[in-house]
């Protein structure tokens, strides 16, 4: 397999806040003073990999539209603020990794998130010289496979690998006809990837 760029995932993939977010939801609930059951990490594994929008929507169905409209304007900001401050949970050897395949690839984000969050995992991380480029659902407002494309059309990828935790990753390389590779230690699944990889280092090691 001839690979000359890796395109990442996020969630699952290079991180977890999980924990992060559910406090952040917790607080926005708490601000608009919606009575509601506490939100865990558990709630938010659940749903991530969506747009963040509808992560909302599946998680707080049972509330009304404007409701839910209003909880993810204001989780937009508020994950992306009390991530800033406490940090997210880095997968093992995820920098040195990275640090190591720069030498090798070009490096480049995709993900469902919102604007600003992929920005404050690069910055929290010193990561921002790592990555050529990055995009996101709440830069275009369009699903993965479009935001892949873009980032694969504008910097004249040839032979891009995606790598991520979940099935809507593995469709959107289908949908871009690039291989892809599953790592087994996120949050979701695949059906049928190129590659499989059990740890953030054996990226290193298996490319």
């Amino acid at each position: 397999m001839t690979i000359d760029s890796l395109i990442f995932d996020l969630d699952g993939t290079l991180w977890d806040t999980s924990e992060q977010c559910a406090t952040a939801w917790n607080n926005v609930l708490a601000s608009q003073g919606i009575d509601y059951r506490k939100i865990t990490p558990a709630d938010v594994r659940e749903v991530t990999g969506r747009p963040h929008e509808e992560c909302i929507r599946l998680t707080f169905s049972d509330l009304s539209v404007d409701q839910i409209e209003s909880i993810s304007n204001a989780t937009m900001i508020e994950d992306n603020r009390v991530i800033a401050q406490e940090g997210g949970v880095l997968y093992d050897g995820v920098i040195e990794a990275l640090n190591e395949l720069k030498n090798r690839y070009q490096l480049f984000i995709v993900s469902n998130c919102q604007s600003g969050y992929i920005e404050t995992f690069l910055r929290l991380n010193n990561l921002e010289t790592v990555f050529e480029d990055i995009e996101c659902w709440g830069n275009t407002g369009l699903p993965k496979g479009k935001n892949l494309r873009s980032i694969i059309e504008r910097n004249q990828l040839q032979h891009p690998l995606m790598i991520g935790d979940a099935e809507g990753d593995e469709t959107a390389a289908l949908e871009c006809s690039i291989p892809f590779a599953f790592v087994s230690y996120g949050f979701g699944t695949s059906i049928s990837p190129e590659l499989t990889f059990s740890s953030f280092m054996e990226i290193v090691t298996k490319l």
